[in-house]
């Protein structure tokens, strides 16, 4: 879940203001910046300064002053700056290549036409059946509840952890006294999907929420309101508003697919079963260190070697370093996040199910499944399209230039505005994965460290000059603990 952050309307307007003309004065003097404790990221040719970090953060009260944050912006400075450039290049991404992005598609096509052709289930249910397993499992007790969603960054440290914490649980103690749990909720959750309808999660069943949400909020009465709650998207406070009792005519659709998907899921456990045999994938030495390196450093670059060395190994094949790298890359941050949270079993069972599931695609490989090439073809260009569409919807396809003014300065402002709306939640943060690492391929890439602790500063002195906004007042906002990795 992506998160949506508030912004304080009249300052955000005046400041936006104000630093659209001087970015707009910088670029007319046509001067640089080269000292590097000034720049907080450089892209090519491209720079962004500790003046435009500060501009863009020092009204999102909802942020914390921590260095994982400033690091976050200017990761995603490097990502739109270089997605700019390509669409002003050319507008249909011909030049990106798409295979890394569509493998899993591709593999999971394969994977479903394996178990079509090879995997025999049984999915036929008489109503009768059906009717007769609802009873025995009881699956029939549905609950509502809403959420107040706070994440941690990426590779947070334990004190910045903390620190979520010791919000979230001020926000608890404010709820507990009166306060709305509905406006805090579009106030500061971090769950745009919920977050704007007062934290509504409408009715769920068992097994829609991960474990440790649905633990708590199974043990609420109506009404009442959990501690803080751990789980891998973050931290949750949850209330629970109602329980219901779902009649067997209005659930036996979903719940005949659900044992229909059970089913599929049981029977490949037992064919994959059947392809280890003697065989079972096993772990190498150092597997699970490694793994956890390259969840923490994506932008690794393996040599050949490195990228084939094996993570399991089984006769006749091999999970490799570079196939988790891809995997770590391709996904949006919630898996690297919970790699880096997670204990060595929970890593070990992930490096486990990913080797399960390279013997099937290679079962169906070697079966003749892979799709033909006008499927793949058809693929690309609808990954194409859907990469137009969300440089569209950050403003990023077709700049807005004025009569004769150059590219550079146009793409700078774009990516400005497009992180600015990101930030207020006027627009959604449009993750790259595997194609923001192609991207930066070639790429001369730079993120400052003493800048990001110039950011850190600035921002604080700038929001302790002014008065306290309504957000910070409901909030009492604590200083932050001291963030050692700004140094």
């Amino acid at each position: 879940m992506s998160a949506q952050k508030t912004r304080s309307g009249v300052g955000a307007r005046i400041a936006r203001a104000g630093f659209a003309v001087a970015f707009s004065a910088l670029y007319a003097c046509g001067g640089d910046v080269t000292t590097e404790r000034e720049l907080v990221a450089r892209a090519g040719d491209f720079q962004f300064t500790v003046d435009e970090a500060v501009q863009l953060l020092v009204d999102e009260e909802s942020l914390p002053i921590q260095a994982s944050v400033v690091q976050s912006l200017a990761e995603l400075w490097v990502d739109y700056t270089l997605l700019a450039e390509a669409a002003a290049a050319d507008t249909t991404f011909a030049q990106l290549d798409f295979t890394g992005v569509l493998r899993p598609l591709v593999e999971q096509l394969m994977v479903l036409d394996l178990r079509e052709s090879v995997i025999q289930v049984d999915t036929a249910i008489t109503p009768e059946e059906l009717e007769s397993l609802y009873a025995a499992e009881s699956p029939d007790v549905e609950l509502r509840a809403r959420h107040i969603l706070m994440t941690f960054p990426v590779q947070a440290t334990q004190a910045q952890r903390d620190s979520v914490r010791t919000r979230l649980e001020g926000v608890r103690t404010q709820i507990l006294a009166g306060a709305s749990f509905e406006d805090m909720a579009r106030s500061l959750s971090q769950d745009p999907g919920t977050a704007q309808a007062g934290g509504d999660l409408g009715f769920f069943g068992p097994g829609e929420m991960v474990q440790p949400f649905e633990d708590a909020v199974t043990n609420l009465e109506p009404g009442e309101v959990s501690e803080v709650v751990q789980t891998p998207l973050g931290l949750h406070l949850i209330r629970l508003e109602s329980r219901r009792v779902r009649d067997f005519a209005e659930i036996a659709p979903d719940y005949r697919a659900f044992v229909q998907a059970r089913r599929y899921a049981q029977a490949e456990s037992t064919f994959i079963a059947g392809l280890e045999g003697n065989s079972t994938p096993t772990l190498t030495s150092g597997a699970v260190a490694a793994a956890r390196e390259l969840a923490r450093a994506p932008d690794s670059r393996l040599s050949g070697q490195a990228a084939r060395r094996a993570l399991l190994e089984w006769p006749g094949g091999a999970y490799t370093a570079g196939e988790f790298l891809e995997l770590v890359r391709a996904d949006q941050g919630a898996l690297r996040d919970e790699i880096l949270r997670g204990t060595d079993d929970q890593l070990q069972e992930l490096l486990r199910a990913q080797a399960r599931r390279k013997l099937l695609v290679e079962e169906a490989r070697g079966a003749g499944l892979e799709p033909p090439q006008e499927q793949v073809d058809s693929l690309t260009a609808e990954a194409r399209r859907q990469l137009r569409q969300a440089t569209r919807s950050i403003g990023l396809l077709r700049l807005d230039r004025a009569p004769g003014e150059a590219l550079r300065p146009a793409i700078q402002r774009g990516v400005r505005e497009a992180l600015a709306d990101n930030l207020s939640g006027a627009t959604r943060i449009v993750p790259l994965g595997l194609v923001g690492y192609q991207l930066r391929a070639g790429v001369p890439i730079a993120i400052f460290e003493p800048a990001i602790g110039q950011v850190l500063l600035q921002v604080a002195q700038a929001r302790a000059s002014r008065a306290p906004s309504v957000l910070e007042e409901s909030l009492g906002t604590p200083q932050p603990p001291e963030d050692t990795t700004a140094r």
